[in-house]
């Protein structure tokens, strides 16, 4: 093939891609790819790319916990996190620096998701994370920040014992792959479920003092 037939292929992709943008319809291919005297040129235009608006959204989540606005937080981080589609970069045959970005990204947006389920929790959500946390735990069986919050969630639905059984489970993978024990923090979280009565029970115990996981009742 021609380096003609490349450039009509690609530009049939971007026209693609901007249909399923849903832009103004305003641009085409032609006005992304254009032709110039010396060759093509690649004009990405005025806009931000995904990952600079994921990071702007997350950002802005981000100071918002830090402010301890959560309706604002929780808002911003769902943003952000329905500019993934799937994994980044899915398409696209990775070399090894690609790889590394790649994981960056990914790190990124599990840290945004993170964040955006503890501001969740913070609002009394705890219900409508469980079948969300139910698969993210199982997705992510060593994540004990995850598991922390699984565990909240559970306690608060009137769901101790598998909340208890959720640390065990998290426990044992840690011992099995790393020789490690769960962190202090989450320790601590079992303890507090340990020593609590039913979920919203005057005995409730509250979270551990730093604050990593929203209260347990």
């Amino acid at each position: 093939p021609t380096l003609q037939t490349y450039i009509l292929q690609l530009r049939e992709l971007i026209n693609g891609a901007l249909r399923q943008g849903g832009g103004d319809g305003q641009r085409s291919a032609k006005d992304v790819l254009l032709t110039v005297p010396s060759g093509y040129l690649l004009k990405g235009g005025t806009g931000s790319s995904d990952v600079r608006e994921f990071e702007r959204l997350a950002g802005t989540g981000y100071r918002a916990m830090d402010a301890e606005d959560y309706p604002e937080a929780a808002a911003r981080l769902r943003e952000a996190l329905a500019l993934w589609t799937g994994p980044a970069l899915a398409d696209v045959h990775a070399g090894v620096h690609l790889e590394t970005q790649i994981r960056r990204l990914e790190e990124s947006r599990l840290c945004a998701l993170d964040q955006r389920i503890e501001a969740d929790l913070r609002l009394g959500r705890h219900r409508e994370l469980l079948a969300e946390l139910t698969v993210l735990v199982s997705r992510y069986p060593s994540h004990e920040s995850l598991c922390g919050q699984y565990m909240v969630a559970l306690y608060r639905s009137g769901r101790r014992g598998e909340a208890l059984n959720a640390y065990q489970r998290l426990r044992a993978t840690l011992v099995r792959t790393l020789g490690l024990e769960p962190s202090p923090v989450l320790a601590k979280l079992q303890q507090s479920i340990l020593m609590s009565g039913p979920a919203g029970a005057p005995s409730a115990v509250g979270a551990p003092a730093t604050g990593r996981f929203a209260q347990v009742g």
